[in-house]
């Protein structure tokens, strides 16, 4: 596989592939807590494309959404010499679905109605937790901000696009994504994020959030992304994915 850009030595990746976008934000926000950041892809041939450019830690495949295909993807990985380890999602726990998942050159398998325990004991045997404690890092979807080096990413929208880039913020423009990720899916009213990222005693523009808020979606929505930052009118923002 080719050199990873210093973007993405910076992260570790656990890849999805085939995931629905329910399980994805179930398992996205338990890595996180051990310091991985997820990548989601549809299909098998989107999952290669990030495998050469990612260099993920584990690769999670959804056999149940994508039958065949998933075998066939799992095996091509395998035949490739890839010794990182791959989760197959699956809907019941018999011993048909195991076979499948180990012929197929699985290490494990998970069911695809989300258990949070099972997961962190599959995640303590193949991963490493890399960090502990209070976390670095917040993840919305395929956004990620760094609070360490102060750093925000975004994952291209195009498939046949580089690895993520930074995104560059002011000051301000940071603080007010931070406080936004900090509560996702949670509507702040502006009283709110007035108080929390310019301060009690803030005595400017009173349209300064507006001003603050189309600047960041210019940087983080542009190129095709869909829109992260929603409006709701007379009241506030939230940040949500749809």
């Amino acid at each position: 596989m080719p050199q990873t850009s210093p973007v993405t030595d910076a992260l570790t990746y656990v890849l999805l592939v085939g995931t629905s976008q329910s399980f994805n934000q179930q398992i996205g926000a338990d890595l996180a807590d051990t310091g991985y950041q997820t990548m989601a892809v549809d299909t098998p041939a989107q999952g290669t494309k990030r495998l050469q450019q990612l260099q993920p830690s584990m690769v999670v495949v959804d056999y149940e959404r994508l039958g065949q295909q998933g075998i066939d993807f799992c095996r091509e990985l395998r035949n490739q010499n890839m010794v990182q380890p791959i989760l197959f999602v699956v809907a019941q726990d018999n011993v048909a679905e195991r076979v499948i998942c180990l012929e197929a050159g699985a290490d494990d398998y998970m069911l695809s109605s989300y258990r949070q325990e099972k997961f962190l004991q599959l995640l303590n045997v193949y991963l490493q937790p890399k960090v502990s404690g209070q976390r670095d890092q917040l993840l919305f979807g395929d956004l990620i901000l760094d609070l360490s080096s102060r750093s925000v990413w975004r994952s291209p929208a195009d498939i046949d696009d580089s690895v993520p880039q930074v995104i560059d913020l002011t000051v301000k423009e940071f603080e007010l994504l931070k406080y936004l990720m900090s509560y996702p899916q949670q509507t702040l009213t502006r009283d709110q994020i007035l108080k929390n990222v310019w301060g009690e005693d803030f005595q400017g523009e009173s349209n300064v959030i507006e001003v603050y808020i189309r600047y960041l979606r210019l940087k983080i929505e542009s190129k095709g992304h869909k829109r992260l930052i929603q409006t709701v009118r007379g009241v506030g923002y939230v940040l949500k994915d749809s």
